[in-house]
């Protein structure tokens, strides 16, 4: 499923909601669009692997606030990012670390994703 977020005052599309990663995922391409210093980044020396099995290197991690939802009702996490350049045609990759903060339920076959507000209101996403 594919979504829209809101970082750094900009919105991020091609957001890939993945239920099976283990990580959130900021490619190097959008982290340089987001205008963010490679001074912020925190050294991360682990390589991950993708879905084709090939090994990636990090640039390092970011911790990040995340919009969820619209202008009327939406949630925002602080959510830690490893920054990665790779060849895709992502913008983000929202692993379980944001769902699980955001106690998020994902219904690929409806593309839609449910969440409690602050205020525990059910906030639904549908993808893009």
């Amino acid at each position: 499923m594919v979504i829209s977020v809101e970082i750094n005052n900009c919105i991020v599309r091609k957001t890939l909601v993945d239920q099976g990663s283990l990580d959130d995922i900021l490619y190097w391409k959008m982290f340089k669009q987001l205008g963010i210093p490679e001074t912020e980044l925190t050294p991360y020396d682990e390589p991950l692997v993708f879905f084709s099995g090939e090994r990636v290197d990090t640039r390092g991690t970011i911790d990040l606030y995340t919009y969820f939802g619209d202008e009327q009702v939406g949630r925002r996490i602080k959510g830690q990012y490893v920054v990665v350049h790779a060849n895709t045609s992502y913008n983000m990759l929202l692993g379980r670390p944001s769902l699980n903060k955001l106690r998020a339920i994902v219904s690929t076959p409806h593309l839609a994703m449910k969440f409690p507000s602050e205020t525990c209101m059910v906030i639904t996403l549908h993808a893009d």
